[in-house]
């Protein structure tokens, strides 16, 4: 196992955070420690007068080792927009990012980072999540919502990923339509069309088990 991936999504309420979680959850089942961080997180709300996301505070919670918030989710902002939009008084600065990220490293085992919205989502007026992934050098796991229209979404995201030279790890079917016709074949059709392997199907739950859910995977 290598010791960081960054987990991204064919889409925004994909279920990035969930797959991420899961994750982290197989890494402990494995013996290892695991921290789990949100660079960017737009839609946040106040706690005890700091900006904080639900996402992050996930991340924060099932980590082995407890960390500071503010390592766990360095732009935190209030608005539920793009990044670039929520954060332009205070857009995110990449190189800041990467020190947070190799603080983490010295941790954990393995550090899993989690991305917001999907591949090419702005982080500033320059650069994307895809620019974030590609500075910190890190194997992506794609996040795939099993709904209506995944298959174009998982290959257009997979080709974007393998274009900015970065190395696909696996990507995750995450069953997130109880009702989705036809999933299974789905799912094979992605396998079939994309040339990276299938870590996992993530069933459909309506109360999460990430115990469960962290034995539906294997990453190698």
């Amino acid at each position: 196992m290598k010791n960081a991936y960054f987990i991204t999504g064919t889409d925004t309420e994909v279920g990035k955070t969930y797959a991420t979680v899961a994750f982290m959850h197989y890494v402990k089942q494995q013996g290892k420690t695991v921290i789990g961080m949100k660079p960017v997180a737009a839609g946040c709300t106040l706690h005890d007068g700091k900006l904080k996301n639900d996402d992050a505070l996930a991340l924060q919670k099932h980590a082995s080792i407890q960390v500071d918030y503010d390592l766990i989710n360095p732009y935190a902002y209030l608005k539920p927009v793009s990044p670039h939009i929520a954060g332009a008084d205070n857009p995110v600065n990449v190189a800041r990012v990467g020190q947070v990220f190799h603080s983490l490293q010295s941790l954990a085992d393995v550090v899993l980072v989690e991305g917001a919205g999907g591949w090419y989502a702005p982080i500033n007026n320059q650069q994307a999540i895809s620019d974030l992934a590609h500075a910190l050098a890190l194997p992506v796991i794609m996040v795939v919502a099993i709904r209506l229209g995944c298959i174009n979404h998982a290959r257009l995201t997979y080709q974007a990923i393998r274009a900015s030279g970065l190395a696909c790890a696996g990507w995750v079917a995450n069953c997130t339509d109880p009702a989705m016709l036809n999933r299974d074949d789905n799912i094979a059709t992605i396998a079939r069309l994309i040339d990276a392997p299938l870590l996992g199907v993530l069933p459909y739950q309506p109360q999460a088990d990430f115990d469960f859910l962290a034995r539906q995977l294997l990453l190698s």
